[in-house]
């Protein structure tokens, strides 16, 4: 059989310019894949309010933001959930040359102290509710509070900190005081746009170093996968159009920073800002600005399939679902069309270190049911390689590496970490999955030779009535190789009952052991087991952290397990 390697050349993409700044990109350039977007099309639609706002403003703010910080390459730390002015400030820092790397708004001073040092962040931009934490953080660091601003919110106006709206003011009142970074051929590749989080494939949250020209290429990789700008089917049947509306995820995250605002702005869309997710005012926001596109993690997917007030609303606007962070089961989705009959749904799969997007559901698919996590894009290379290095065949398991243009440049001052993950050119992605010839991912544990997918497992088990998520990894097994094992977390009541006595635990244990075995061929069975947990781990785009249950798994080898 041939080995698992796809060749796709970085020459069949559109050309990638590589030298200018993701800002200069976004609010300068026409691209020659990008359409045109009519004036009375908004870049951002303002959730609570309904303002709108174009790109003449969003322009003039970042002008104005970039011309009263007047800084040159430095480090802006952004700590708040979403905001109007989010992507002004990153687009400000990007017009003096500085860096950004956004943190997640529900950190600890602990925490976000250890990303301020990390990054060596010498500005922080906060939010009124996340002002003491970020203080606090600044004390423990050593950094002036007279460098922490605030975005301008309800209760902003009770604190000494300068907010970013008086900056804006001052700075547009202000004569030009800063010369726009200006990139050289090439420089696109080595000068850092964001310095973003993540646990990369072992220990402790590691800072990202992306360069501007990675998200560039990504923004550039998914337009030409989905065709944008090209007259490939009947308007009504095109994917991504000019007027079309985007929900958002948290922009802290590299799928809410690059695929569901940059990419989306490319792609002529709008997108209804929220500043916190709040599942009913995401029903209310689908039904009041006639959103047509949803880009969600797993855990939002759950809940449109479950919640009871789903029904409540109109969702008939809606033609787009797509799922990333963790592999969904075909059973999911087929509930999921239930509520979307009309809409496009499936999967793709990305990462922090390759600036998003990896792999998504294509355009020949209606509705992505097979489990996969999509195709690869154009200009990525994937292979699969066994534990000894060797190449695994096509559909034989193993490590994900790759190669892209959207590639990270490493882990900021960790060369050991930098080492490992990226080597000679391929990323390591650190998951476990099995590559189809035609260019398929799909996120595998095999069970005395047969291949099993565990989102295929957690969408059987999210069917059991007291069930409200679960994770699936696999553990060492002497006789079939690995054995699916089952983290679970119980809805309220039931989880109650298990607590207070273990017999109804075990219980409950062997019914969701036998839910799967009613409706799953034998090797599939939970023979690993069940094991109830209080929360799935999972870092903040909704990806599940298989690695963290995994090690978990590990310690409980050694546990009887309940048998049927």
């Amino acid at each position: 059989m041939a080995p698992a390697e796809i060749f796709s050349p970085i020459e069949d993409l559109p050309h990638i310019p590589d030298d200018l700044t993701l800002a200069q990109f976004t609010l300068d350039y026409q691209h020659p894949c990008r359409p045109t977007r009519k004036n009375d099309i908004p870049w951002i639609i303002e959730e609570h309010t309904g303002k709108k706002i174009g790109l003449e403003e969003l322009r003039s703010r970042t002008y104005g933001l970039a011309n009263a910080l007047k800084i040159k390459y430095d480090i802006i730390l952004i700590y708040s959930p979403n905001h109007v002015d989010y992507l002004v400030a990153i687009w400000a820092a990007h017009r003096l040359g500085a860096i950004m790397s956004g943190a997640n708004p529900l950190f600890t001073t602990d925490e976000l102290a250890y990303q301020i040092e990390a990054t060596k962040a010498t500005i922080v931009i906060t939010h009124p509710d996340s002002l003491p934490v970020a203080l606090s953080a600044a004390r423990v660091t050593g950094l002036h509070s007279d460098r922490v601003s605030i975005f301008d919110a309800d209760g902003s106006e009770n604190f000494q900190a300068d907010t970013v709206q008086k900056l804006i003011t001052h700075g547009l009142a202000c004569p030009p005081r800063f010369t726009e970074r200006r990139l050289n051929s090439g420089e696109g590749k080595t000068k850092i746009a964001f310095l973003s989080f993540s646990s990369g494939t072992t220990g402790k949250p590691k800072a990202v170093a992306i360069p501007h020209y990675a998200p560039i290429a990504n923004v550039i990789q998914v337009a030409s996968f989905h065709k944008v700008n090209v007259n490939y089917a009947p308007w009504d049947e095109q994917r991504f159009r000019p007027g079309d509306i985007c929900s958002v995820l948290p922009l802290y995250h590299i799928y809410g920073l690059v695929y569901n605002t940059h990419y989306i702005f490319f792609a002529g869309m709008s997108i209804v800002l929220a500043t916190r997710f709040n599942f009913i005012d995401f029903l209310k926001s689908i039904d009041r600005y006639r959103i047509t596109h949803l880009l969600l993690v797993p855990p939002h997917v759950v809940l449109l399939c479950k919640h009871p007030e789903v029904k409540n609303y109109d969702l008939s606007s809606v033609r787009y679902i797509a799922s990333g962070g963790a592999p969904l089961a075909g059973e999911t989705l087929e509930q999921l069309v239930k509520l979307f009959p009309d809409a496009s749904m499936g999967q793709g799969y990305g990462t922090t270190e390759s600036s998003t997007g990896i792999s998504i559901f294509p355009l020949d698919t209606k509705h992505g049911f097979d489990g996969s996590s999509g195709k690869l894009l154009q200009g990525v290379t994937a292979r699969v390689e066994r534990p000894d290095g060797s190449l695994a065949e096509f559909d034989e398991p193993g490590e994900l590496v790759i190669k892209s243009p959207s590639l990270a440049l490493g882990y900021a001052g960790n060369p050991e970490a930098t080492k490992e993950t990226f080597v000679n050119g391929w990323y390591r992605t650190g998951d476990e999955v099995r590559l189809t010839s035609t260019g398929q991912l799909f996120e595998m544990i095999k069970v005395r030779g047969f291949q099993v997918a565990p989102a295929e497992l957690e969408g059987c088990i999210l069917d059991h009535p007291e069930v409200a998520d679960t994770c699936v990894v696999s553990i060492q097994d002497e006789y079939s190789g690995e054995l699916p094992l089952a983290f679970v977390v119980l809805h309220p009541v039931p989880a109650a009952r298990a607590h207070e006595d273990p017999q109804v635990a075990e219980e409950i244990k062997k019914s969701i052991m036998t839910h799967v075995a009613d409706n799953k061929v034998a090797y599939k069975k939970l023979a690993g087991g069940v094991e109830f947990i209080d929360a799935i781990p999972k870092n903040p785009s909704g990806k599940l952290l298989r690695r963290v249950l995994r090690d978990r798994a590990r310690q409980l080898k050694s546990k009887p397990i309940a048998k049927l």
